[in-house]
């Protein structure tokens, strides 16, 4: 599983630190690589307009798809959104559209 960054700057920054902050603590830091671009092609593909986003990709079963952006979600949305995704911990994870900020999590039915 690949977690992609897309964008630039101080607010990329800021994501990339929260999401490994985030990843370090649920212990998925080993098992989900993360990575950061800005490439015009792949936000185009994804249809990203807003500065950062985070995608997530599986090439297994050649899965992409952007879960937010225009938003630097905190520590703890950050964590309950990747417990959802990596099927780990009982937070249950985003089950509310005001639980994954703004844009959704992507993860939820409910959005």
């Amino acid at each position: 599983m690949l977690v992609k960054l897309v964008g630039s700057g101080e607010e990329l920054s800021n994501l990339e630190k929260s999401v490994s902050s985030a990843l370090a603590g649920l212990g998925l830091s080993d098992f989900v690589k993360v990575e950061s671009t800005d490439d015009a092609a792949y936000k185009a593909e994804l249809g990203i307009s807003g500065n950062p986003a985070l995608c997530i990709e599986e090439e297994s079963i050649d899965f992409k798809d952007m879960i937010f952006e225009g938003t630097v979600p905190d520590q703890a949305e950050l964590s309950s959104m990747f417990a959802s995704i990596f099927g780990g911990g009982e937070t249950g994870g985003c089950s509310t559209a005001d639980s994954c900020g703004s844009g959704g999590c992507g993860t939820c039915s409910s959005h």
